[in-house]
Order: structure tokens, then C-alpha cells, then sequence
């Protein structure tokens, strides 16, 4: 199991890359290409948008197909359109790559979050493993856009980046062809995988875990796409910590999703959870009532707190259904992910420009930090999955 993990941290690692260098990218294209702000976030979008529906219309392939087979077909995918970007110069061949490669994330990554479920033993350790792999995502968030900044300070094209991933994912292809796969039972072919995602969205389980994640995306988004804005010129108190406020929101995260891994084997869940979504929330007051001088320390430290909010809201909304539905309720939650990567930074944006002042959008957001905390305050109280996940644990990981 050991190769089959470390593959599954490395294809995080390597996505993370890519889609974490965006912001370092946009201001780049944007001289490039003479485009407004608007335009150039369109490279975000782009790549949203395809692993929105890479996840929702082919989620269900890796239970249907087989894990191998989809994790081949989505990394092969991915490593064609990142290598293609090496003898393309247009913007809008560009956003065309960018969203053929986040249909093969769409892909591969519901496969692998489904892979997590075949090599856990208990859905306790399905969460504490989803944690680790999201550390390495955390880590991938920190290398790509490192990589990005060494090529523009020596003169060289951001483009590098995209083929330095796909070498990476040719890697990873052959890791994944040799490495020997657990054993699962296939999902039932009873209808189109549209149709395997438009049931899940009623169950109440998928609902309310896609609406928790929401919510926590929202308020994530906040952070590494304004909170450059909110501190941009910042002078007043610890004015130095305002240069690298993003990067140690990233390395708080990175620890904490480690440290997760930790905490989840040892203390209940929802207890960990409902104490760090209160943290959140204070953060987040702090910076609010504060203004700058206090959000430039408060906003960095929440990605501490914010650290296993997402992979464990993750794990145990894919844990509440069976294994074979595992790459179906995979490609639902990231659905909802990518959405309000969207729709969140947006929303945040409009009010900040409307009502002059970044801090404005983080009015929005502290107020999806109230509802995610009170939600899993509730959520402690009264632990409404519990009785699905000791079946599923009864019927899935039973020796």
C-alpha cells in the first residue's frame, strides 16, 4: 500500500502546483497579453470551470471503469495539455488548455480520492489519511508558485512551469501502470453518469457535506486571492509580516493538515472541528474590528485553524456512501469546491470595488466563517452522520 499512497500524495502535489501558481501567473499574462484584471482571471476560472465538470459528468468512471484505468486516462490528459502550452503564444489557446487540463483533474482526482477509500481501514483513518494527502497538496501550493517566481526573476517564461508538470506527470503515469491496485468491487452501470451524479444531490449526507465545504472554500478563497489586495501598500504595525502574509498562510496550512493527520487518530472529529471553525471565526472578527493592523497577523494565522477543515469534510462525506460510489461522490463534492471558488472571490470582489475597500469582501466572508462555525458547532451537539458512518465502517472496512 505504501507505493499506492505515495502516488496518490504526488499527483496532489503535482495538480497543486499548477493550479496554485495562478495568481503568481495572472500579473504576468496580464503585461503579456495587454488584458484587464477581469480578463486575466479568466486563467483561474478556466481551470475551475473544467474540474467542475470533469468532476460532476465523469466522476462515476473510476467506479465504473476501474481506479487504474481513470487515474491513466486523466493523468495522459493532463500531461498532453501541460506539455502543449511549450508551443502555444494565445490567450485564448491558453484558457483553452487550461480547461481541458482541469477536466483531466476532474479525473484523476475523484480516482484518487476514491483509491484513498480502498486503502483506508477505518473511515477514523479514511479522514486522517485524506489530511496527509491534502498536506501535500499544501506543499505542492508552495513549490509551484516558487518555481514561477525563480523563472520570472532570471528572465525565463512562466511556461516552464506547465512542462516541468508534465515530465512530472509522465512520471507519475508509469508509477501508476506498475503499481499493483487494491481490490474493489465495480459500481453497477444502471444508468449515464450524469444521471449517478443528480441522484447523489439527494442525499442528504452529500448536501449537507458540499454545503459545509462551500462555505469553507469561501472563506479560504478570501485569503490567497484578496488578502494580497487588503495589505497591498500596508505600512502601519508589522508592516514586514504583510510581505510574506500569504506565503505563511500556506506553510500554517501545510503544518496543520500534517498535525491533522495527529489529531484526528487521537480526539473525535467533530470536537476538532467545531474548535477550529470557532478559531476561524475569530480570525476573522479580529481582522474585521482590527483593520489591517490586526488582520495582517490574524488573517496568516486562520490557515492554522483552516488546515483540516476541507480534507476532513471531504473524507466524511465520501465516507457516508459505499466504496464503489466513491469516485461518483468524489466528482459531487469537488463540483461544489470549484463552484464557489468562483462564485466566492467574485462576490467578494464586486463589493470591494463597489463599496471602495477590499476589506468589505472580507465582511462576506467573515460571515460564511459564522455560518460554517455555528454549523459545526451543531454538528458536535448533535453528530447527525455518525450512525451512517459506523455502518458504512461496519459494511466497508469490517476484516
Amino acid at each position: 500500500m505504501a507505493r499506492i499512497r505515495w502516488l496518490t500524495y504526488l499527483m496532489f502535489l503535482m495538480f497543486a502546483m499548477t493550479s496554485e501558481s495562478v495568481g503568481v501567473i495572472i500579473p504576468s499574462v496580464i503585461r503579456e497579453f495587454h488584458l484587464g484584471m477581469a480578463a486575466g482571471g479568466a486563467f483561474h476560472y478556466a481551470t475551475m470551470s473544467g474540474i467542475a465538470l470533469g468532476g460532476v459528468l465523469l466522476g462515476s468512471l473510476a467506479d465504473r471503469a476501474g481506479r487504474k484505468v481513470t487515474i491513466l486516462i486523466g493523468l495522459g490528459l493532463f500531461g498532453i495539455s501541460a506539455a502543449m502550452f511549450a508551443w502555444i503564444s494565445s490567450f485564448g489557446l491558453f484558457l483553452v488548455l487550461l480547461f481541458i487540463g482541469g477536466i483531466a483533474v476532474g479525473i484523476f482526482k475523484t480516482a484518487a480520492l476514491a483509491l484513498i477509500g480502498d486503502i483506508s481501514t477505518s473511515t477514523r483513518a479514511h479522514t486522517a489519511t485524506m489530511n496527509v494527502v491534502e498536506g501535500f497538496f499544501g506543499i505542492g501550493a508552495i513549490i509551484g508558485p516558487a518555481i514561477v517566481a525563480y523563472l520570472l526573476s532570471h528572465d525565463a517564461s512562466w511556461k516552464w512551469l506547465y512542462l516541468i508538470a508534465a515530465i512530472f506527470c509522465g512520471l507519475l503515469m508509469i508509477v501508476a501502470w506498475r503499481v499493483p491496485y487494491p481490490q474493489t468491487r465495480a459500481a453497477a452501470p444502471n444508468g449515464a453518469p450524469l444521471a449517478d451524479m443528480l441522484a447523489m444531490l439527494h442525499n442528504r449526507y452529500a448536501l449537507a457535506f458540499s454545503t459545509g465545504i462551500m462555505l469553507y472554500v469561501g472563506i479560504e478563497t478570501a485569503i490567497y486571492v484578496w488578502m494580497p489586495t487588503l495589505l497591498a501598500g500596508y505600512s502601519g504595525p508589522g508592516w514586514r509580516w504583510a510581505v510574506y502574509a500569504l506565503s505563511i498562510f500556506f506553510i500554517l496550512r501545510v503544518i496543520g493538515r500534517f498535525g491533522g493527520f495527529w489529531l484526528l487518530e487521537r480526539y473525535d472529529w467533530t470536537s476538532v472541528m467545531a474548535l477550529c471553525g470557532v478559531a476561524i471565526l475569530l480570525c476573522f472578527v479580529c481582522a474585521i474590528i482590527g483593520g489591517r493592523p490586526f488582520a495582517v497577523v490574524a488573517l496568516p494565522v486562520s490557515g492554522l485553524f483552516m488546515s483540516i477543515i476541507y480534507p476532513t469534510l471531504n473524507s466524511k462525506g465520501i465516507s457516508c456512501f459505499p466504496k464503489p460510489q466513491h469516485g461518483a461522490i468524489s466528482g459531487v463534492i469537488l463540483f461544489f469546491t470549484c463552484v464557489s471558488a468562483v462564485l466566492a472571490p467574485l462576490a467578494m470582489g464586486l463589493i470591494g470595488e463597489y463599496l471602495g475597500d477590499a476589506i468589505y469582501g472580507f465582511y462576506l466572508a467573515t460571515a460564511f466563517a459564522a455560518v460554517l462555525a455555528a454549523g459545526l458547532i451543531l454538528n458536535r451537539i448533535f453528530d447527525p452522520a455518525s450512525a451512517e458512518l459506523r455502518r458504512r465502517g461496519d459494511l466497508d472496512y469490517a476484516v
